[in-house]
């Protein structure tokens, strides 16, 4: 496989998803579901190299209507991009993959994509997709395109950087080895995580290609339940906890989305005063760092920068994560630690005005 090729959110109201992603996050509406997706309705949303669908059922016996019924709104599918959609789903099965759909063809006219699916963790499913003829074309007779709205600025977010899962306590290692038995992947980077009594371990695996990354976390159950157990018992199990976005301007796109309405988690003054101890002189300003509450840390190849939304789905699960990257390969060791802890202070938070 070689890219995301998309990633598909199941909601209550599609409609009020899209409307959310568009106006606060800068998605232009491309497209929606056709006669060819009877009983749900499909908005496809683009920015960049990136492609979300966002679902919702308009009969109630409709799949997605149970699915968001038991773990609420969120990532239910990733579509990933191969050469040979029927010979990928097959090799996948065969290497002990759950089959969900198998090899359909939607086609009109010169285009033509082929989908496959598998089961991946708990309710994620795995969509292979192959495009032929015709570019352009998202899922002729399923999701029909529509005129592109007028540009309202330049796109801010680029591609899906990396995929956040999490997985139940004692389930890391298993769901590692289902992405690198099934889709062999590679295991690229590890770090355990100790927060006061709470722990979590993480894991992540990467295609061939590098462009399609998973980061698996698991909560330590040796050690007191916290944020990660609150969302695998929100969520109904496994999922994806946040999407990664990259971006090539972090403060200016923390900054427009901020005066959208995106609301971002806080990091305390104490972190930017240790960063020049820390990591030196680094590419933008501390200043700019602290105004913008982002993250930054450094691996041998080069810096990253970070920043996680806060949830604005109902049972606060899913969230999305912004990065920029200065030529780094990996994942913050440093911020994942601030991650957790500003999860924790949210949590804290909520728990409080409950």
């Amino acid at each position: 496989m070689t890219t995301v090729d998309h990633v598909e959110f199941y909601a209550a109201d599609a409609e009020e998803t899209a409307r959310l992603l568009r106006t606060a996050y800068g998605f232009t509406r491309l497209g929606e579901s056709g006669a060819g997706l009877p009983g749900q309705r499909t908005v496809l949303l683009g920015q960049g190299g990136i492609r979300l669908l966002v679902t919702a059922a308009t009969d109630p016996a409709h799949p997605v209507a149970a699915h968001v019924e038991r773990h609420g709104d969120g990532v239910a599918r990733i579509g990933l991009r191969v050469a040979d959609a029927t010979a990928a789903y097959t090799e996948a099965v065969a290497r002990g993959a759950a089959p969900v759909a198998e090899p359909r063809v939607w086609s009109r006219g010169s285009a033509e994509v082929v989908t496959a699916e598998i089961g991946g963790p708990g309710a994620l499913a795995h969509r292979f997709v192959e495009r032929r003829g015709e570019p352009g074309a998202f899922l002729p007779g399923g999701v029909e395109p529509l005129a592109p709205a007028p540009a309202t600025g330049p796109d801010l977010l680029e591609v899906v950087d990396h995929t956040a899962l999490c997985v139940a306590g004692g389930a890391l290692e298993e769901t590692v080895r289902f992405y690198t038995e099934v889709f062999g992947f590679k295991e690229i980077f590890e770090e355990r995580v100790e927060v006061g009594d709470q722990a979590m371990d993480s894991k992540v695996v990467q295609s061939e290609s590098g462009e399609v990354t998973f980061t698996i976390v698991s909560p330590d159950p040796a050690m007191r339940p916290g944020q990660l157990d609150d969302f695998l018992r929100a969520n109904g199990g496994a999922g994806v906890q946040h999407l990664a976005l990259s971006t090539r301007d972090i403060a200016g796109a923390v900054a427009t989305l901020g005066a959208r309405g995106v609301r971002f988690l806080r990091t305390p003054d104490s972190y930017y005063d240790a960063i020049e101890r820390r990591l030196g002189e680094v590419s933008l300003s501390v200043a700019a760092l602290r105004a913008g509450n982002i993250l930054v840390d450094r691996d041998h190849w080069g810096e990253m920068f970070q920043i996680f939304t806060e949830s604005t789905v109902e049972r606060r699960t899913f969230f999305f994560e912004l990065i920029e990257r200065h030529g780094a390969l990996t994942f913050g060791s440093n911020n994942i630690k601030a991650l957790y802890e500003a999860k924790e202070r949210a949590r804290a938070a909520a728990e409080a005005r409950a």
